[in-house]
């Protein structure tokens, strides 16, 4: 037995490194690269021209329209290449942006205020998709144009216009279609290879975890949390609960959680509307160092703090400090701090935890004077670290638990935030209701 034991614990042996004429091949070839980079600033100077073309028509359209000199059908048609000249610009922008960042070099925009959505999670799969999309848009314009001049547009012409945007159309289902497997298998393979190298680089107290449960097809995999500096200092081994040393577990005991819960364990099959992209992209983490707020929005027994301690916990395992409470623990903390005539200090104390969690907002209204408390933390923590918050209603009704301190609160939230909209019955009730039966 413990022969066995020895031999399971036996690390593998190194793999050799590379000879260095090899390596030196390697490098070379890597280094082609950058050939690539002149070609996307072409690409620029084709978005320069594009420019060009959509002043140029814009400022015929308006002279035309002014002299009155503009039918109805010419002022549509000119509209309709106006956006065509827009969406091959966007084309143009995914092209540029995304090629550069998947197969030139990274482009480090985060925590950049004006970073797009589709940037955060941008790979070769993505990217087909989206551009496959765009493609698509054109064609619906170009088609439209044919349409709106149906009485100059031969009808071989309008036929073939509509069989090819009919391709494109098949084309990008088809793309989507076999990009969503691709991406689960990709994940799983990821989080493999992550728990792999957790099990035999990690500390011998944290045991690996149990294999990660079973996800639908084409749906994507709450991913594994990826090693960072922070974390590799705090000595947190690669995966999701696997070689979180003890670092880690101080910084979850610490954090107040009432329980531990994971990602990974959220039952994606209960609610009616869940949004995995959203959440699959949040388990990564890269909201944290940009400062940007998560608001969990659903009915009561949804999983909004199941998925919010599972953000926390993810986040402690990463190497940063999380602080967890209800919406009333948090109300009574500051008014305790304004009472001793410590709020500023008490903010400022807040600082030091990336994340914050503010849990159950809604379920108890509060008064004038709580309200403008909770508005002091949020401005005090907008652009400059993360809230993740879960409630039972939407921002936009935040006016019937803080009053008119609402407003101006949901905007700084709001302003920088992912919101996860949650819908379905209560998981709590579902189990009560299944067990009466039974």
């Amino acid at each position: 037995m413990a022969s066995e034991e020895w031999l399971t614990m036996r690390p593998s042996p190194p793999t050799p490194s590379p000879s260095p004429p090899t390596a030196t091949l390697g490098y070379v070839l890597f280094a082609t690269r950058w050939l690539q980079a002149p070609l996307y600033f072409g690409l620029v100077v084709v978005q320069g021209v594009y420019v060009y073309k959509f002043f140029n028509e814009l400022w015929t359209l308006i002279l035309r329209c002014v002299t009155g000199r503009a039918t109805e059908t010419y002022v549509m048609l000119s509209v309709l290449k106006l956006v065509d000249v827009v969406m091959i610009a966007n084309l143009l922008i995914m092209v540029i942006v995304g090629g550069y960042e998947t197969f030139v070099s990274r482009i480090d925009l985060q925590g950049h205020r004006d970073q797009p959505e589709w940037f955060s999670h941008v790979n070769p799969n993505v990217l087909k998709v989206k551009l496959a999309t765009a493609i698509v848009g054109i064609s619906s314009v170009h088609l439209l144009q044919m349409f709106v001049d149906v009485q100059h547009t031969a009808q071989h012409s309008l036929l073939w216009g509509t069989t090819i945007h009919m391709a494109f159309i098949l084309s990008a289902a088809i793309l989507a279609y076999m990009s969503g497997p691709m991406l689960v298998r990709t994940d799983a393979a990821h989080a493999q290879a992550q728990a792999h190298r957790g099990s035999h680089g990690g500390t011998e107290s944290e045991p690996p975890t149990a294999t990660a449960p079973h996800h639908p097809p084409g749906q994507p995999l709450i991913p594994a949390q990826a090693v960072g500096p922070r974390a590799a200092e705090a000595g947190v081994g690669a995966g999701v609960g696997v070689g979180a040393g003890p670092g880690a577990e101080e910084r979850i005991r610490a954090a107040g959680f009432p329980a531990r819960k994971l990602l990974e364990d959220y039952d994606e099959e209960h609610p009616r509307t869940f949004d995995r992209d959203s959440v699959a992209r949040l388990g990564k983490l890269d909201f944290v160092a940009a400062r940007r707020n998560v608001v969990f929005v659903g009915p009561p027994g949804t999983g909004k703090t199941h998925l919010a301690i599972g953000l926390g916990v993810r986040a402690c395992q990463a190497g940063h400090r999380v602080l967890f409470a209800t919406a009333v623990e948090w109300a009574a903390r500051l008014a305790d701090a304004q009472a001793a005539g410590r709020l500023a200090g008490e903010l400022a104390e807040l600082d030091a935890y990336p994340v914050l969690v503010v849990d159950e907002v809604g379920y108890t209204p509060f008064d004038a004077e709580t309200s403008a408390l909770f508005f002091r933390l949020v401005a005090h923590r907008y652009e400059r670290a993360s809230l993740i918050v879960t409630g039972d209603r939407p921002l936009g009704r935040w006016d019937e638990i803080f009053g008119p301190s609402a407003p101006a609160m949901v905007d700084r939230l709001a302003h920088h935030a992912d919101v996860v909209r949650i819908e379905g019955d209560s998981y709590r009730m579902r189990r009560a209701t299944s067990a009466w039966a039974d």
